[in-house]
């Protein structure tokens, strides 16, 4: 079917809904899709996005990873496009951070486009980009890719935008996070459309994202879903006091004791992530490790095991563990915490997905003070701490930040200071 054309409805919010796929007016082949999927009901953000971008209106919305995002902007792609013999150049194109990422969305796409005619490829660096050009010659419908290597093909000009007709910014703070303005700037220019759709979705808006929207984007739908998205009931989060030499001792205690059925490690360095995956396999197996200075296949081949739970243990980097969309994830530990708020958002938005339970553990080390407390404030909660015998922290940790921003935050949750003393 063809792109309808916009409307110009008012900005609104979201908001909970008990509607089922049904009700969202798709086609047969999706709801045949949909069900051999395993999908039952739409997420809150299914629910949220799809009915206005099945209007054409440009959409953004602000959801945690998890929340079937991913189906939220493929399902009304997939709905509005025209059949290959009717337009044989590119008439979808998704944008994303990472090459993990490009990967899922383009399988997920294949997935509700089961009973389609249909084709789609993945762009991304540290793959041969002769057989990527190869590809887009056959003709596809969908471009999956990472900013960077989507203005390479476009410089090259193997990717033909001319009848794009959608764009779709997914995890946007992140790409603009790690360096991709310029490059989405300049391949959201060099799609000529006037009637271009385009499709935000952000675990975060900053001002960047919102100067952003308000450039390339007309009149967009907002729909907000983060509201008591990370400290739902779904991931309990907890964290430890710990001196820094203790801290591999604890690890290998706390995986002992929990038995996670799969975890994901995060480090801030790749040095020290392969550091520590290095010492763990001296004591566990299934032990995997990924980060940024890895190349392609070797990335590739720690994914599926981790995908195929040959892994049960996977060391990360905030970059590359951003893109890890595995739905049986039981458990986080922030090894080192994260030095940027959003950075904890994300970490432990990879377990707790689609209404499963999950747990999060953060290591705070005495220097890490400051970070807990600013972690705190933005997820509007107290992290509840936990001990392990033997393992408790010397020194207080060092707090900077005002005592009264904190006591802010536990009057927003209805609680007092802290007087939990859970033992593991």
């Amino acid at each position: 079917m063809n792109k309808p054309e916009k409307n110009t409805e008012s900005k609104k919010s979201a908001t909970q809904s008990e509607s089922t796929f049904a009700d969202l007016d798709l086609t047969d082949e999706m709801m045949q899709a949909l069900e051999r999927a395993g999908y039952e009901i739409p997420s809150p953000v299914q629910a949220g996005v799809i009915p206005p971008a099945l209007d054409g209106l440009d959409v953004m919305g602000q959801a945690q990873t998890g929340t079937g995002k991913t189906a939220a902007f493929t399902i009304p792609i997939l709905e509005q496009l025209a059949p290959r013999e009717e337009i044989s150049t590119v008439q979808a194109l998704v944008l994303v951070p990472t090459r993990e990422l490009a990967v899922q969305v383009r399988n997920e796409f294949e997935k509700l486009a089961y009973f389609m005619d249909f084709k789609t490829v993945a762009i991304y660096g540290g793959h041969s980009i002769k057989k990527q050009i190869e590809e887009l010659k056959r003709g596809v419908q969908v471009v999956v890719g990472t900013p960077g290597r989507v203005l390479d093909h476009i410089r090259r000009k193997t990717l033909d935008l001319r009848e794009t007709w959608c764009v779709t910014l997914d995890e946007a703070d992140r790409m603009l996070d790690i360096g991709f303005r310029p490059d989405i700037e300049r391949i959201l220019s060099s799609v000529s459309r006037k009637d271009r759709q385009t499709l935000l979705l952000s675990a975060t808006v900053p001002p960047s994202i919102e100067r952003l929207a308000k450039r390339y984007m007309s009149d967009p739908t907002v729909l907000d879903f983060s509201k008591d998205a990370v400290s739902g009931d779904s991931i309990e989060q907890f964290y430890f006091s710990v001196d820094k030499v203790k801290k591999f001792e604890l690890l290998e205690r706390l995986l002992r004791r929990e038995d996670p059925a799969q975890a994901i490690i995060f480090c801030r360095t790749k040095r020290g992530t392969d550091k520590l995956a290095k010492r763990l396999k001296e004591s566990f197996s299934n032990v995997g490790c990924i980060h940024g200075d890895m190349n392609q296949p070797a990335r590739d081949r720690v994914m599926k095991k981790f995908r195929d739970e040959r892994l049960k243990i996977l060391v990360a980097t905030d970059v590359v563990g951003r893109g890890i969309d595995v739905t049986t994830i039981s458990h986080i530990i922030n090894f080192d915490t994260p030095e940027d708020c959003d950075d904890y958002v994300h970490r432990i938005g990879r377990t707790g997905r689609m209404g499963k339970e999950g747990v999060a553990y953060t290591f705070v080390s005495e220097d890490d003070g400051e970070l807990l407390t600013r972690i705190e404030i933005r997820i509007n909660q107290l992290l509840e701490q936990v001990y392990m015998e033997g393992m408790e922290l010397k020194r207080e940790v060092k707090q900077e930040v005002k005592p009264e921003r904190l006591a802010a935050v536990a009057a927003m949750r209805g609680r007092g200071p802290r007087k939990h003393r859970r033992r593991l």
